[in-house]
């Protein structure tokens, strides 16, 4: 049945999602104009997907420690580093296009919940070299994987830290002074994306970026966007079925926007 309602929300924002052309906002259209369809090929792209491939053949096998609400498709507790690059990887055209946000917005610190293998985590290092990032990750020894990544791409500006994100996160964000950009990729309930974004909120300001992964997953994270979208300091959403993203630009008109990129 999720399977099913999945697709029916799939097809539902195909049909009510508009391209650059069919927006009013210059924001919005600079936006998508400029970094959600700018499909040019970046330097830093092919070695990064040489190392999925790699990954991809990787037969190593992990005990996996899952904290929030799983896969959709393996629920096993051992898996193959190569079913994890394979069903678990953010796919490269999100992972891109992930990359090329941060490098639009040059954040001087980049926050992801949720690192698995490390492969959006060197996308972001590689488009912004001069942030600072923290990644966070539930399982040790996907963790460990991750860290092997990071030193074999040369990816120095790379903080991975290990544990619960209900733990980790309040206390790593208590001691910021604020949140430029945040991905959250992990646990995937309504009540832990909420908290995230709860906690985020008296360190945002105008310049932030909040993306939330898979607001489509179950109808609990199709609830918590629509928390989010509707809360005041929000100012403009951009759904892109896949990704949500999160601005607070007091200058904006608030508005929801549902994007077309398939």
């Amino acid at each position: 049945m999720a399977n099913v309602r999945f697709f029916r929300d799939y097809l539902s924002h195909c049909i009510r999602s508009k391209t650059r052309h069919g927006t009013h906002s210059p924001f919005l259209y600079n936006l998508v104009d400029r970094v959600v369809y700018d499909f040019d090929k970046r330097d830093y792209y092919d070695p990064i997907e040489c190392l999925r491939r790699q990954l991809a053949d990787d037969h190593r096998t992990l005990n996996i420690t899952d904290l929030g609400a799983g896969s959709m498709l393996n629920k096993k507790k051992t898996k193959k580093v190569s079913t994890l690059a394979t069903n678990a990887l953010k796919p490269p055209r999100i992972a891109k296009l992930i990359a090329r946000l941060a490098q639009e917005f040059q954040p001087n610190n980049i926050i992801e919940l949720g690192t698995c293998l490390g492969i959006t985590t060197l996308y972001l290092s590689k488009a912004c070299p001069s942030s600072s990032i923290i990644t966070m990750e539930g399982c040790p020894e996907t963790a460990q994987i991750a860290r092997e990544n990071f030193e074999k791409s040369g990816a120095n500006n790379i903080d991975i830290k290990v544990g619960n994100f209900d733990t980790l996160f309040p206390q790593f964000i208590a001691e910021m002074p604020a949140i430029d950009f945040l991905f959250v990729d992990g646990n995937h309930r309504k009540s832990a994306t909420l908290d995230y974004f709860y906690q985020s909120l008296p360190k945002v300001h105008e310049g932030s970026l909040l993306i939330f992964d898979d607001i489509y997953w179950s109808e609990g994270m199709k609830e918590a966007w629509e928390e989010i979208k509707s809360h005041p300091s929000v100012r403009v959403t951009v759904d892109l079925f896949y990704i949500g993203l999160v601005f607070f630009k007091k200058d904006q008109a608030k508005e929801n926007f549902k994007i077309r990129f398939f």
